[in-house]
């Protein structure tokens, strides 16, 4: 990823200073972003981050209660980028694919374990996933989340019976150059969230899929 340039950024104030419909702002609103220079300098990161588009709001129109949508910046997972150059996309889940938006409310958390089951391997997991009803979040929205950690539900901080909880985006398979098959997942630890990917031919313990319900 290349840094933005001094110019870039003035063209961009600029472009901002001058396009922003001023009139229909609130002073106060403007006075508390002023105050809180620290936060409002890590929400604008986070909306220059997704293309200049607003990531969560109130879905307008439509009467669906609470509902949370979040835009997704599509094509924006690059595994070369973001893990390291032996890594590439092997396969994504086309029901997301179609899809620049989804609702934050609609995410469960699954294991597909059976009756008597405490652990399975990753692949028999992922097979389990696609011949269900459910609908696997791909690396996309894996990377929403990364950028946005405010997005993040608070109840997947929580441990399982002591252990950490594994938050897997199994909607995209990833390749390593040496024919490994591996998919993405977040965790929480240390006062903080981390990544990492898992081999799909290994057993999983408390490890949950994050899928939209159907």
């Amino acid at each position: 990823m290349r840094k933005a340039t001094i110019g870039q950024s003035l063209n961009l104030l600029s472009v901002f200073a001058n396009n922003a419909d001023w009139d229909n702002l609130d002073s106060d609103t403007i006075q508390k972003i002023i105050n809180d220079p620290r936060q409002a300098g890590q929400q604008f990161t986070a909306f220059l981050q997704n293309g200049g588009k607003v990531i969560v709001g109130e879905l307008v129109g439509k009467s669906i209660g609470e509902s949370k949508i979040v835009a997704i910046n599509r094509d924006h997972f690059d595994p070369k980028k973001f893990i390291g150059d032996d890594w590439s996309i092997l396969e994504d889940e086309t029901d997301t694919r179609s899809s620049d938006e989804f609702n934050l409310t609609k995410v469960e958390l699954v294991t597909m374990l059976n009756d008597g089951e405490t652990c399975l391997k990753g692949e028999e997991k992922l097979k389990r996933l696609k011949s269900s009803d459910h609908i696997r979040l791909d690396a996309d929205i894996f990377l929403t989340f990364w950028k946005n950690k405010h997005l993040i539900p608070e109840s997947w901080k929580e441990k399982i019976n002591g252990n950490t909880r594994f938050i897997f985006f199994d909607g995209t398979v990833l390749r390593r150059s040496d024919g490994g098959r591996y998919v993405l997942y977040l965790y929480w630890r240390g006062g903080a969230w981390n990544w990492s990917v898992h081999l799909l031919d290994h057993v999983w313990y408390d490890s949950y899929s994050a899928v939209l319900a159907s």
